[in-house]
């Protein structure tokens, strides 16, 4: 009987280590993602500060194709980002916390609620006004920011509610990837766009074809990549469709399946290889660089206006339309179906969750280099996206501080 619960207790630790093995990265990746936005500004505050900026719009030239440092990270290696969120968003609906409808009722409904409200408050402040296409700034969630501040400030926390902050994350992303698709790109090229999505078709086909050589599927990305740059789409969206298509079962594993005589498993597929790779690639080189290159802007009486509507939508949006939201959320599927809180937590546990969804650094700032034309307003929504930020991860650990109660699991 013994050797039947420390058997089990091995294989709950086994199923729980991906989990936390991602979250504790995503928390480390948090950390260096804010010493690099805190550097940002203090090099644009500086003597530095025109170097910095000539630095940034310096053209990069290619065979057909010229950009700036910032267009390359913003629409290049940012493809790279969104490449990782799709191989992320893949293995969460095919093996992990959203691949059940049970499952993944609870933080999509959630996630939902997170984004419609603050989008909401933003066009309530910002309605009639030029600054009103931002409403898409305040509708995303840092997975990396807000697990890092959950580690430091609720280091107690149930597991069940780490595994739902992260869940809601992910869906979050996603949501924020059809917002930009959707609303963020402009004089769609039709011919062009048919191209990128008939080269994505093909790397479908090589999916099917049990193709498990990461080369075709790169070289398809590029042209992919390429097409929709010219479309008028952002290419970023590429890499996510681009991580759609990659492979999550070896092809031993998925004959095995067919066949009915095993279970497949996504260990060793070309989707649990690169995602393993890049992973690290991701959240400690390309979201730092992304960072430095767009964290920093010159702090000024003009450009920190509190009385901004911009700054006025974005606080009232991560701050406070984020909580109301999520938690909003939760609460009212708890009285509708009678399901209990993620992981057993309190409401004061579960309100801290949706507040740490308020901090929204990498995606927001990524939108509202897209939403907001005037160079002005964008820097206006950067300081707001920080302080924001900022305050809700305060606000959060706080409220977790305030709520803390016999745990029910560790993080």
């Amino acid at each position: 009987m013994k050797q039947e619960g420390i058997t089990m207790k091995h294989k709950i630790r086994n199923m729980m280590a991906p989990l936390l093995s991602f979250v504790y990265q995503e928390a480390d990746s948090g950390r260096v993602l804010l010493v690099s936005a805190i550097i940002a500004v203090l090099i644009a505050n500086s003597p530095l500060g025109p170097d910095y900026e000539h630095l940034l719009h310096t053209e990069i030239a290619l065979p057909g194709l010229s950009m700036s440092l910032a267009h390359w990270i913003n629409d290049g290696l940012m493809a790279v980002f969104f490449f990782v969120i799709g191989l992320e968003v893949k293995r969460e609906f095919l093996y992990g916390e959203l691949k059940t409808r049970s499952a993944m009722v609870m933080p999509v409904c959630a996630a939902l609620g997170g984004m419609i409200v603050p989008a909401l408050l933003y066009s309530a402040v910002n309605f009639g006004l030029p600054t009103s296409g931002g409403w898409g700034i305040p509708m995303a969630t840092d997975i990396a920011f807000a697990l890092g501040v959950l580690a430091l400030a609720a280091g107690d926390a149930p597991i069940g509610l780490v595994v739902f902050l992260t869940a809601l994350a992910i869906v979050d992303d996603l949501g924020a990837i059809v917002v930009i698709a959707l609303f963020y790109s402009s004089d769609v090229s039709v011919a062009a766009l048919g191209a990128g999505l008939a080269v994505l078709a093909l790397a479908y086909l090589l999916n099917r074809r049990h193709v498990e050589t990461f080369l075709p599927y790169l070289v398809l990305g590029l042209c992919a990549w390429y097409a929709f740059l010219l479309s008028g789409i952002h290419p970023t969206i590429a890499g996510v469709l681009l991580g759609f298509t990659i492979p999550a079962v070896k092809q031993a594993d998925d004959d095995m399946l067919h066949g009915g005589t095993g279970k497949a498993d996504h260990h060793g597929s070309l989707l649990h290889v690169l995602e393993e790779k890049l992973e690290p690639w991701s959240s400690y080189g390309i979201m730092p660089i992304f960072a430095l290159a767009n964290a920093g802007v010159a702090v000024s009486v003009s450009s920190f206006d509190v009385t901004s509507p911009i700054f006025l939508g974005i606080v009232a949006g991560l701050v406070l339309g984020k909580p109301l939201g999520i938690y909003g959320s939760v609460w009212m599927l708890t009285k509708v179906s009678g399901a209990h809180f993620p992981g057993g937590a309190s409401h004061g546990q579960t309100l801290a969750a949706g507040t740490l969804g308020g901090i929204g650094f990498t995606m927001s700032i990524f939108i509202a280099t897209l939403a907001l034309p005037d160079p002005v307003d964008i820097a206006t929504a950067k300081i707001s996206i920080l302080s924001a930020s900022i305050f809700a991860g305060i606000l959060g650990a706080l409220l977790f501080r305030i709520s803390r109660k016999k745990p029910s699991g560790n993080v």
